[in-house]
């Protein structure tokens, strides 16, 4: 049976959302194991050092064949953090605002980390996007060309 992890961290301004996501078990349905990364509380950090530990993270745990894990990263706009996040080969972050944009993020780009605004979005409307997230399979095929031009 694969391993399926969660790694989840955000900045100063994620940390309210990130806490109530993990409060609401992200991933629990579908045997996801969360690891908080931190921050461990809302005192001022820097969102890059918060991305580069998780991607280093998702990136390690992939190298595993039994392994299907993924992150969640938190910023006050999403952009900061998938902006220091894509600047690692190999990891696919994903800015989404709503459940078709999450779901694309997989479905077409097989996203590997889901970024998230906590300014921009209610922690109700975050929970189901990174349902849907969790819940959207790649589908491959002509998809799986283009992210080998990445």
């Amino acid at each position: 049976m694969k391993s399926k992890k969660i790694f989840i961290a955000s900045d100063h301004a994620g940390f309210d959302l990130k806490a109530f996501l993990i409060r609401n078990g992200i991933g629990s349905d579908a045997g996801f194991e969360i690891e908080d990364l931190g921050p461990m509380s809302a005192d001022r950090v820097d969102y890059p050092d918060f991305a580069k530990k998780l991607t280093g993270l998702v990136l390690e745990s992939r190298k595993n064949s039994d392994s299907k894990s993924f992150g969640v990263l938190i910023c006050g706009s999403g952009q900061g953090m998938a902006m220091a996040a894509n600047r690692v080969p190999g990891i696919r972050a994903a800015v989404v605002w709503n459940e078709e944009s999450a779901r694309l993020s997989r479905a077409h780009n097989d996203a590997n980390v889901l970024c998230l605004g906590a300014r921009l979005l209610t922690a109700e409307l975050a929970l189901r996007l990174v349902d849907v997230f969790f819940q959207t399979e790649f589908e491959g095929g002509r998809h799986t060309d283009r992210i080998r031009k990445f």
